[in-house]
């Protein structure tokens, strides 16, 4: 697989054919991925992405940042995790929360500006999207140092070990912070696998003039190990991510996982990535889709777990209840109290800003009883 000049083959169980590969080691052990579960989260995540995208263009968001395509990395990932490990994501994990159970119209939320940002961290180990490029990488860091000092970390109690899964984009490479990250993650050996969805494009800047090299290569220069695979590969997605994470619990320090997929969407809603990029190449990587992909390997005859149409309909089923879900669940959102930002920012408000709070929802007020 080519990408951008970069030739290095990523490691593959199943491909765009949907057969799996002999001798790539297919993960058959108790932990393996549930086939049919990785199915069914790979196509509610895709309509989840879809119905936010019509709410978006209908004037119910101001914003959504898609993943089409990106489903196999994510949802490989996500469900490697264990209940007890702690995700940062970037703004566009939306299957990863999916798998976390984070409620999706929660997600909505954020891009609807009715909250300060959506759910709650603690409650599904899962933290606040990061909208700052690469500022989750020092975030999980520091969450990690802390697994560290508390003994959550090489006891060997799989019910107490703990483990941190940062994810970034190819362009968060070239920020200081996720470099940063790097530096400290491998010189605390600390619990942390960093998973980047490398999907071609930063925005409208190709990875070819952000790099040399594979993204995975980079670890190689800050001591601890990388590891390239097909992101449109949930077995492989999967696979890596399990045992890099069973690798940080154990002690055994930090891990980059880059996943190789492609972003078929603009960058956000507001973005028209046909100024920088042709459509032949997103045709390519339509064909190598994760769902498909999946479908043809449950489907064929050499499938692990069958599945026949029967299953799919269910599915189908399943899917517009919970696009119903969504386009009401978005449109009942609370609208926010003017008062929120201040009331949420700091434990114990200051003088000045308890000043400046008071002269906002004056205004707000008086806005409010002449709209003029």
């Amino acid at each position: 697989m080519e990408t951008k000049g970069i030739t290095t083959e990523p490691w593959q169980v199943l491909d765009e054919h949907g057969t799996l590969r002999a001798g790539h080691g297919w993960p058959g052990d108790a932990g393996a991925l549930d086939l049919r579960a990785a199915y069914r989260d790979m196509v509610l995540a895709r309509r989840i992405d879809t119905e936010a995208i019509a709410l978006q263009r209908q004037g119910e968001l101001g914003l959504w940042p898609s993943m089409l395509g990106q489903e196999g990395a994510q949802v490989g990932s996500g469900s490697a995790l264990r209940p007890q490990d702690v995700v940062f994501p970037t703004y566009r994990e939306h299957a990863v929360a999916w798998c976390r159970g984070v409620d999706p119209v929660q997600l909505l939320g954020l891009f609807r500006g009715t909250t300060m940002g959506g759910w709650d961290p603690r409650e599904r180990h899962f933290n606040l999207y990061t909208l700052v490029i690469g500022a989750q990488t020092l975030h999980g860091v520091g969450y990690a140092m802390g697994l560290v000092r508390d003994g959550d970390v090489g006891t060997g109690d799989a019910g107490r070990d703990r483990a941190v899964l940062v994810f970034l984009g190819d362009g968060a490479l070239s920020e200081g912070e996720t470099n940063e990250a790097f530096v400290w993650a491998a010189a605390q050996d600390l619990p942390v696998v960093f998973f980047c969805q490398n999907n071609q494009w930063a925005i409208s800047a190709p990875f070819s003039v952000q790099s040399r090299v594979p993204a995975a290569d980079r670890a190689r220069g800050y001591g601890f190990p990388g590891i390239r695979v097909d992101g449109n590969d949930v077995i492989a997605c999967h696979a890596a991510t399990r045992e890099a994470l069973d690798t940080a619990r154990a002690g055994g320090g930090p891990t980059l996982i880059e996943a190789v997929t492609y972003r078929r969407n603009p960058h956000t809603t507001s973005d028209d990535d046909l100024r920088y990029r042709a459509g032949p190449e997103n045709d390519e990587w339509a064909r190598r889709d994760p769902i498909d992909r999946l479908w043809k390997l449950l489907t064929g005859p050499d499938s692990p777990d069958p599945v026949d149409e029967a299953f799919r309909a269910g599915l189908a089923r399943e899917e517009e209840a919970l696009a119903e879900r969504l386009r009401a669940g978005c449109r009942s959102l609370p609208v926010p109290d003017p008062g929120d930002p201040f009331r949420h920012t700091l434990a114990r408000v200051p003088r000045d800003l308890a000043r400046q709070r008071d002269e906002h929802l004056a205004f707000v007020a008086a806005a409010e009883e002449d709209p003029r």
